[in-house]
Protein backbone atom coordinates (compact mmCIF):
# COMPACT_ATOMS: atom_id res chain seq x y z
CA UNK A 1 0.00 0.00 0.00
CA UNK A 2 1.17 3.31 -0.85
CA UNK A 3 -0.23 7.32 -0.41
CA UNK A 4 0.47 10.73 -1.23
CA UNK A 5 -1.21 13.62 0.41
CA UNK A 6 -2.12 16.78 -0.75
CA UNK A 7 -3.01 19.31 0.91
CA UNK A 8 -5.97 21.73 -0.45
CA UNK A 9 -7.97 25.00 0.18
CA UNK A 10 -7.06 27.72 2.49
CA UNK A 11 -7.68 25.00 5.61
CA UNK A 12 -4.75 23.11 5.01
CA UNK A 13 -6.85 19.83 4.46
CA UNK A 14 -5.63 16.65 4.11
CA UNK A 15 -6.78 15.15 0.99
CA UNK A 16 -5.03 11.71 0.11
CA UNK A 17 -4.78 9.24 -2.81
CA UNK A 18 -4.39 5.64 -1.59
CA UNK A 19 -3.42 2.63 -3.76
CA UNK A 20 -2.47 -1.12 -3.67
CA UNK A 21 0.60 -1.68 -5.17
CA UNK A 22 -0.25 -4.78 -6.71
CA UNK A 23 -3.30 -3.69 -8.09
CA UNK A 24 -2.73 0.00 -9.22
CA UNK A 25 -6.33 1.02 -7.98
CA UNK A 26 -7.03 3.82 -5.37
CA UNK A 27 -9.32 5.82 -4.06
CA UNK A 28 -9.28 9.56 -3.06
CA UNK A 29 -10.00 10.17 0.50
CA UNK A 30 -12.06 14.00 1.75
CA UNK A 31 -11.34 15.99 -1.42
CA UNK A 32 -12.22 19.54 0.38
CA UNK A 33 -11.26 21.02 -2.69
CA UNK A 34 -8.95 22.32 -5.92
CA UNK A 35 -10.13 19.46 -8.03
CA UNK A 36 -7.96 20.32 -10.72
CA UNK A 37 -5.04 19.83 -8.60
CA UNK A 38 -6.15 16.81 -7.19
CA UNK A 39 -6.67 15.28 -10.63
CA UNK A 40 -3.15 16.79 -11.85
CA UNK A 41 -2.21 14.44 -8.72
CA UNK A 42 -3.81 11.64 -9.55
CA UNK A 43 -2.37 11.76 -13.64
CA UNK A 44 0.90 12.25 -12.37
CA UNK A 45 0.88 8.66 -10.18
CA UNK A 46 -0.91 7.08 -13.02
CA UNK A 47 -2.71 5.06 -10.60
CA UNK A 48 -7.05 4.17 -11.24
CA UNK A 49 -8.99 6.27 -9.08
CA UNK A 50 -12.53 3.94 -8.36
CA UNK A 51 -14.19 5.31 -5.55
CA UNK A 52 -14.26 8.05 -3.51
CA UNK A 53 -14.09 7.90 0.64
CA UNK A 54 -15.09 10.98 3.47
CA UNK A 55 -14.74 10.58 6.41
CA UNK A 56 -17.14 12.98 7.28
CA UNK A 57 -19.44 15.87 5.94
CA UNK A 58 -17.80 18.79 6.78
CA UNK A 59 -17.53 20.98 3.67
CA UNK A 60 -13.59 21.74 3.83
CA UNK A 61 -13.51 17.78 3.26
CA UNK A 62 -16.21 17.05 0.86
CA UNK A 63 -16.48 20.59 -1.36
CA UNK A 64 -14.95 18.75 -4.53
CA UNK A 65 -16.67 15.44 -3.87
CA UNK A 66 -19.52 15.99 -6.05
CA UNK A 67 -17.39 16.81 -9.33
CA UNK A 68 -15.29 14.55 -8.82
CA UNK A 69 -17.72 11.78 -8.79
CA UNK A 70 -18.78 13.17 -11.87
CA UNK A 71 -15.75 13.91 -13.99
CA UNK A 72 -14.54 9.73 -12.82
CA UNK A 73 -17.31 8.50 -12.94
CA UNK A 74 -16.97 6.57 -9.49
CA UNK A 75 -18.94 6.83 -6.29
CA UNK A 76 -18.76 8.18 -3.48
CA UNK A 77 -18.44 5.71 -0.08
CA UNK A 78 -19.23 7.15 3.50
CA UNK A 79 -19.60 8.61 6.18
CA UNK A 80 -22.42 7.59 8.48
CA UNK A 81 -25.58 8.70 7.88
CA UNK A 82 -25.51 10.49 10.54
CA UNK A 83 -23.89 13.07 9.14
CA UNK A 84 -26.65 13.00 5.92
CA UNK A 85 -28.12 16.50 7.51
CA UNK A 86 -24.50 18.30 7.18
CA UNK A 87 -23.86 17.20 3.76
CA UNK A 88 -27.69 18.12 2.39
CA UNK A 89 -26.59 21.65 2.46
CA UNK A 90 -23.39 22.31 2.30
CA UNK A 91 -23.87 26.39 2.49
CA UNK A 92 -25.36 26.55 6.19
CA UNK A 93 -21.58 24.87 7.43
CA UNK A 94 -20.55 27.92 5.45
CA UNK A 95 -22.74 30.47 7.02
CA UNK A 96 -21.97 29.80 10.61
CA UNK A 97 -18.22 29.70 10.20
CA UNK A 98 -18.67 33.22 7.75
CA UNK A 99 -16.90 31.56 5.31
CA UNK A 100 -17.47 31.24 0.89
CA UNK A 101 -17.80 27.71 -0.66
CA UNK A 102 -15.50 26.67 -2.80
CA UNK A 103 -16.19 27.79 -6.22
CA UNK A 104 -16.85 24.09 -7.49
CA UNK A 105 -18.37 22.90 -4.33
CA UNK A 106 -22.04 21.98 -5.07
CA UNK A 107 -24.99 22.91 -2.17
CA UNK A 108 -25.59 19.14 -1.14
CA UNK A 109 -22.93 15.94 -1.22
CA UNK A 110 -24.80 12.77 -1.72
CA UNK A 111 -23.07 9.29 -1.29
CA UNK A 112 -23.90 6.01 -2.77
CA UNK A 113 -22.89 3.85 0.31
CA UNK A 114 -23.19 4.88 3.25
CA UNK A 115 -21.12 3.27 5.87
CA UNK A 116 -21.47 1.69 9.24
CA UNK A 117 -19.41 0.17 11.99
CA UNK A 118 -18.03 -2.72 11.15
CA UNK A 119 -17.69 -2.80 7.28
CA UNK A 120 -14.70 -2.78 4.75
CA UNK A 121 -14.08 -0.97 2.40
CA UNK A 122 -11.55 -2.45 -0.63
CA UNK A 123 -8.92 -0.84 -2.29
CA UNK A 124 -7.10 -3.22 -4.91
CA UNK A 125 -6.02 -6.22 -2.30
CA UNK A 126 -6.13 -3.52 0.52
CA UNK A 127 -8.66 -4.01 3.00
CA UNK A 128 -9.99 -1.25 5.44
CA UNK A 129 -12.39 -1.55 8.22
CA UNK A 130 -14.72 1.22 9.27
CA UNK A 131 -14.59 2.83 12.40
CA UNK A 132 -18.00 4.82 13.78
CA UNK A 133 -15.87 7.70 15.81
CA UNK A 134 -18.35 10.12 16.58
CA UNK A 135 -17.99 13.42 18.18
CA UNK A 136 -16.16 15.50 15.97
CA UNK A 137 -19.87 15.13 13.91
CA UNK A 138 -22.21 12.13 14.60
CA UNK A 139 -21.37 10.17 11.74
CA UNK A 140 -17.54 10.66 11.24
CA UNK A 141 -15.84 7.27 10.37
CA UNK A 142 -12.55 6.44 10.35
CA UNK A 143 -10.54 3.69 7.92
CA UNK A 144 -8.17 1.66 9.37
CA UNK A 145 -6.03 -1.23 7.62
CA UNK A 146 -5.14 -4.06 10.05
CA UNK A 147 -2.21 -5.17 8.03
CA UNK A 148 -0.31 -1.77 7.58
CA UNK A 149 -1.25 -0.57 10.87
CA UNK A 150 -2.33 2.50 8.92
CA UNK A 151 -5.39 4.73 10.12
CA UNK A 152 -7.18 7.74 7.89
CA UNK A 153 -8.18 9.77 10.60
CA UNK A 154 -10.14 12.53 9.41
CA UNK A 155 -10.69 15.14 12.44
CA UNK A 156 -11.18 12.49 14.88
CA UNK A 157 -7.58 13.23 16.81
CA UNK A 158 -4.57 15.35 15.69
CA UNK A 159 -1.27 15.72 16.75
CA UNK A 160 -1.52 16.78 20.36
CA UNK A 161 -4.92 17.92 19.59
CA UNK A 162 -8.62 16.64 18.56
CA UNK A 163 -11.22 17.87 16.74
CA UNK A 164 -13.31 20.96 17.33
CA UNK A 165 -16.54 20.00 18.81
CA UNK A 166 -18.99 23.76 18.67
CA UNK A 167 -20.23 22.75 15.25
CA UNK A 168 -23.55 21.17 14.84
CA UNK A 169 -23.93 17.39 16.44
CA UNK A 170 -20.33 18.27 18.12
CA UNK A 171 -20.14 16.80 21.55
CA UNK A 172 -16.72 16.38 23.50
CA UNK A 173 -17.86 14.03 26.03
CA UNK A 174 -18.54 12.04 22.65
CA UNK A 175 -15.47 12.51 21.00
CA UNK A 176 -13.03 11.73 24.18
CA UNK A 177 -15.14 8.55 24.37
CA UNK A 178 -14.67 7.45 20.60
CA UNK A 179 -10.62 8.17 21.01
CA UNK A 180 -10.28 6.18 24.21
CA UNK A 181 -12.62 3.45 23.37
CA UNK A 182 -12.69 2.67 19.65
CA UNK A 183 -9.15 3.66 18.83
CA UNK A 184 -6.62 3.81 21.97
CA UNK A 185 -7.44 0.11 22.58
CA UNK A 186 -6.27 -0.64 19.40
CA UNK A 187 -2.87 -0.64 19.91
CA UNK A 188 -0.16 1.99 20.29
CA UNK A 189 2.45 1.36 16.86
CA UNK A 190 -0.83 2.43 14.68
CA UNK A 191 0.11 5.83 12.45
CA UNK A 192 -2.64 8.08 11.54
CA UNK A 193 -3.00 10.38 9.31
CA UNK A 194 -4.83 13.28 10.21
CA UNK A 195 -7.74 15.85 8.35
CA UNK A 196 -4.78 18.37 9.11
CA UNK A 197 -1.60 18.64 9.94
CA UNK A 198 0.94 16.22 10.43
CA UNK A 199 0.80 12.41 11.12
CA UNK A 200 1.58 10.85 14.45
CA UNK A 201 1.12 7.52 16.21
CA UNK A 202 -1.90 6.74 18.55
CA UNK A 203 0.84 5.68 20.92
CA UNK A 204 2.00 9.58 20.89
CA UNK A 205 -1.07 10.77 21.46
CA UNK A 206 -1.92 8.33 24.19
CA UNK A 207 0.91 9.75 26.21
CA UNK A 208 1.08 13.41 25.18
CA UNK A 209 -2.07 15.04 24.04
CA UNK A 210 -3.46 16.71 26.57
CA UNK A 211 -6.99 17.08 25.06
CA UNK A 212 -7.12 13.30 25.45
CA UNK A 213 -5.52 13.41 29.32
CA UNK A 214 -7.66 16.39 30.12
CA UNK A 215 -10.95 16.79 28.83
CA UNK A 216 -11.68 19.94 27.37
CA UNK A 217 -12.50 21.63 24.35
CA UNK A 218 -9.81 22.22 21.34
CA UNK A 219 -10.52 24.65 18.66
CA UNK A 220 -8.83 23.13 15.90
CA UNK A 221 -10.98 22.03 12.82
Amino acid sequence: MRYNIIPVTPFHQNCSIIWCEVTHEAVLVDPGGESNKLRSEIDKLGVKVNKILLTHGHFDHVGSAMELRQYYKIPIIGPNKADQSLLDDLSVQCRMLDVDLPNSSTTAVIPDVWLEDGDTVQVGREVFDVLHCPGHSPGHIVYWNKIRKFMVMGDVLFKKSIGRTDLPGGSSAVLINSIKTKLFPLGDDILFLPGHGSSSTLGYERLNNIYVTHICHSKNL
